[in-house]
């Protein structure tokens, strides 16, 4: 049985990421960290380890449960790591428009002012 694996390779074999050079690149930029520290993408990995990685401006907390350096399947996968993301809040949608909708008439403009809590300074 193998004791560690490389921080890329276990992270594309859990199916954190789609490929392993995806995997590579986010240890290089330094979105992913082991045990609090910043790693590279042949760190090794052993189980009891705390992986932090950030996508999408969040991070991702993971335990290693089990070492893996083949991609296996979802059930599988998800029974190598223990996820101990905290529950994020979910966050109310701001007025946007789509691109290219144009100029916001009259009524919308009053509208996306009332979701942004700027209506408050056209009650004099």
């Amino acid at each position: 049985m193998v004791d560690a694996a490389r921080v890329d390779s276990w992270l594309w074999a859990v199916r954190v990421y789609k490929t392993r050079s995806a995997a590579t690149t986010a240890c290089r930029a330094g979105h992913v960290r082991v045990n609090g520290e910043k790693v590279k993408a042949a760190q090794a990995v052993r189980i009891g380890d705390e992986i932090r990685i950030r996508i999408s401006g969040f991070d991702r907390i993971l335990a290693v449960r089990q070492i893996l350096v083949k991609r296996v399947g979802a059930p599988v996968a998800a029974l190598a790591y223990e996820d101990r993301t905290p529950e994020r809040e979910p966050q109310a949608a701001l007025g946007l428009r789509d691109r290219g909708a144009g100029r916001p008439t009259k009524r919308e403009r009053r509208d996306i002012d009332k979701l942004r809590g700027r209506d408050e300074f056209f009650l004099d």
